[in-house]
């Protein structure tokens, strides 16, 4: 029994990612997509736009998608922010409003 539980234990660690964060791309992104917004699925909801992700050695589009409103909060968008040679990726997110 004692054995199954390290077991377990292990098996659950091993299963958690932790993103690097910063993390650097080497290029600059490409321009950004054209989306097609729609219709919000709710009223007051907020488009999160899309934005170039860094994956491995490239870029990879993340699309844009409806979230509720968060009272309070400000949407910041994900941005690239030139560091040297390389990019330095900003990730989006949500701050109180003053």
């Amino acid at each position: 029994m004692k054995t199954r539980g390290w077991v377990l234990l292990f098996l659950l660690l091993s299963g958690c990612v932790v993103a690097p964060s910063p993390y650097y791309a080497t290029m600059p992104p490409p321009p950004p997509r054209e989306e097609f917004i729609g219709v919000a699925p709710a009223a007051g909801y907020i488009w999160i736009g899309g934005y170039w992700n860094w994956v491995g050695n490239r870029y990879v589009w993340a699309r844009g998608h409806w979230v509720p409103p968060r009272p309070g909060y400000r949407w910041v968008p994900h941005r690239w922010v030139p560091d040297g040679n390389r990019w330095h990726h900003r990730g989006g997110r949500w701050e109180r409003e003053r």
